[in-house]
């Protein structure tokens, strides 16, 4: 008989090429097959599941709500589970940052939540243009691929992408020390022809992107540009947020105020979808529907997201774990960057989204793959696939963290080994 997804599932799947496996069971940082095997994830839901899987206490709550017959599905209703979670945003959250952002619920993916942020610039300032930035990825709806630089999936939309311009990010080849210097001198040059933007769309680490960390320096910069001349500023903080840097959100240490920020993948705390974008309150210029979706009320989402901020973001007890761990990531990742010179040119990233940049996608392909025969989930990212990405869950313990590096330094070890063979 025909595996089930040969026949039924379309050819676009990509996650299911790298772990040809049928999982069944999950459980913290480990993903368990048909047959029992388990695997230590390094991909967490490309960043979904900075909890891990089926945290107990997340878990419980969500049973307990359904259990109570709890309302699943609300629209944009008032409801006792969206009350909850908009307190402890606020509460531990936006207050402690001296932050004064108004939340509005998209549809439940992060495509979703940039549409809205781009549209709401858009209508707010009366222009049309957003700046981009190299390898930046933002989602594959138009709105969101127009500002996404990966030809891979701009070649997918089937038509032509306007209103985005795009420009060097911080340290992008060529680019040199000062890549904002362009922006400014454009900005400043009625003959530039870069049409002034509503807003510039940027990430503080480009997970897509090949893990390309922005320098805090570069993003005050990027804020005092951005003031001079009233453009707007979107932190898209799907991938980076929620503590993956080391702090909830990735932009904190640089200091600056992003005036739109887009939260989605670990914010429901459990993989559940969920999408959010603040906003500052005088950019609240909606008219009612004028934008809306079908599941902006995920009130199982809520339930988990709130339990998250609760149990995780109190006080900095677990962001100081988070980078204490990024820390050690780094120190091991580095150490296999000087052991296998002929693999790895350096670590990107920050915290506990770093990875290793290799020579090329078949090399970091070749070792995610023996990685997979080891035993540990792990996998790609980059312009060409490059670069080999360590996105674990950031409940993991240092144990598991060294037994899931020791697997992937064993796969570069035999992949240095047999390239020197075949050389020889």
């Amino acid at each position: 008989m025909s595996n089930i997804f040969d026949v039924m599932e379309s050819s676009v799947q990509t996650y299911a090429r790298s772990f040809p496996v049928t999982f069944n069971k999950a459980q913290g940082v480990w993903l368990y097959d048909q047959s029992g095997k388990r695997y230590l994830d390094f991909l967490a839901g490309a960043g979904t599941l900075n909890y891990g899987h089926n945290h107990p206490e997340l878990k419980e709550a969500l049973i307990e709500y359904i259990q109570q017959d709890g309302i699943a599905h609300g629209l944009d209703m008032h409801t006792t589970a969206k009350a909850a979670f908009l307190t402890s945003l606020q509460q531990v959250i936006l207050k402690p940052r001296g932050m004064d952002h108004v939340a509005q619920f998209t549809g439940p993916t992060g495509t979703n939540a940039v549409e809205a942020a781009m549209k709401l610039a858009r209508k707010v300032t009366g222009r049309s243009n957003i700046v981009a930035f190299t390898n930046g990825f933002h989602g594959v709806s138009l709105g969101a691929l127009a500002a996404t630089g990966n030809q891979h999936h701009r070649g997918g939309a089937g038509t032509s992408m306007a209103d985005v311009s795009r420009l060097p990010y911080d340290g992008y080849p060529g680019a040199g020390e000062d890549s904002l210097l362009l922006f400014e001198t454009m900005l400043n040059d009625n003959s530039s022809g870069l049409d002034k933007p509503a807003a510039v769309l940027f990430e503080v680490v480009q997970g897509e992107g090949g893990l390309n960390a922005s320098s805090f320096k570069w993003l005050q910069r990027l804020e005092k540009i951005c003031r001079e001349h009233d453009i707007l500023m979107i932190a898209d903080d799907i991938q980076a947020g929620c503590g993956r840097t080391g702090t909830f959100f990735s932009f904190e240490p640089a200091g600056i105020k992003p005036d739109i920020i887009t939260l989605s993948k670990s914010l429901s705390g459990m993989g559940l979808p969920f999408a959010i974008v603040l906003l500052r309150p005088e950019l609240d210029q909606w008219e009612p529907g004028e934008h809306n979706g079908t599941f902006r009320g995920n009130n199982h989402a809520f339930v988990t997201a709130r339990k998250a901020l609760e149990l995780f973001w109190k006080d900095d007890t677990f962001a100081a774990e988070v980078r204490k761990k990024g820390e050690l990531l780094n120190q091991r990742m580095q150490a296999m960057v000087d052991r296998f010179p002929k693999l790895f040119i350096k670590v990107k990233g920050r915290g506990m989204m770093q990875g290793m940049a290799c020579y090329d996608g078949d090399i970091a392909s070749i070792i995610t793959g023996k990685c997979f025969e080891r035993g540990l989930v792990i996998e790609t990212a980059g312009p060409d696939g490059e670069v080999v990405k360590c996105l674990c869950p950031l409940i993991i313990t240092e144990a598991e963290l060294n037994q899931g590096l020791d697997w992937l330094e064993e796969a570069a070890a035999e992949t240095d080994a047999e390239r020197l063979r075949k050389a020889s």
